[in-house]
């Protein structure tokens, strides 16, 4: 936590001491400076729960000025994209379905964005086959596979799999990039489907990686 950072936003009524080292924070930064969104809302919590509509912040853990909008938090800066945070999950075991509807390749990952404006961008690669005379299908959910799916032909998704005349193993890979417009806990999970036989996912319990990264623009 840097110099300048609070852990508390005071709330000032009549005949109130104000001390010197109140006034120097203010003095100082000008606007207030926490240390992440965390102690952000924390400070602001009670009896400033109420926040008013072009409050400032400033946050140290991704260097960018704050505005409340009324609703949320918004950010300011920076004018240029940057990573914010990257975070990566795997899976080495096997799994198949027959499942004509999406099932979960049980590899799945959670990221919480920084900022609402944030964007992030998911890469996901895995070693897959389907069965001969058969087609299959992958995509990403926006959490389970219950929820929301980000390809713009759901039924096709993100990877069309044709088994041939005597099946076929692929590495698959997809990126994307999403707006989840929050900054609570957002799972991603890959799904498959199959129309007819058996498609497996990490075959060979061959290890599948999806990462995501926090991209602030």
């Amino acid at each position: 936590m840097g110099a300048n950072a609070q852990t508390s936003v005071p709330l000032f009524v009549a005949n109130s001491v104000l001390t010197a080292a109140q006034q120097n924070i203010s003095a100082a930064t000008g606007i207030p400076v926490f240390s992440t969104t965390v102690t952000r809302d924390a400070a602001f919590g009670g009896s400033n729960k109420v926040l008013a509509e072009g409050q400032l912040c400033y946050l140290e853990s991704t260097d960018v000025v704050q505005y409340y909008t009324g609703a949320a938090w918004a950010t300011v800066g920076p004018t240029v994209s940057k990573i914010a945070q990257v975070v990566q999950a795997s899976v080495a075991t096997q799994v198949q379905t027959t499942s004509s509807s999406y099932v979960t390749t049980t590899l799945n990952n959670a990221i919480t964005p920084t900022l609402n404006t944030s964007k992030v961008l998911i890469v996901v690669s895995l070693p897959y086959s389907n069965a001969a005379g058969q087609d299959s299908n992958l995509t990403i959910f926006r959490g389970t596979v219950a929820g929301t799916n980000l390809a713009t032909n759901a039924s096709v998704g993100f990877g069309y799999v044709s088994g041939g005349t005597q099946g076929i193993a692929v590495q698959f890979n997809a990126t994307y990039l999403d707006s989840p417009a929050t900054t609570s806990a957002t799972t991603y999970t890959v799904g498959m489907k199959t129309a007819g036989g058996t498609a497996a996912a990490f075959i060979g319990n061959a290890q599948g990686t999806i990462t995501l990264f926090e991209v602030l623009v």
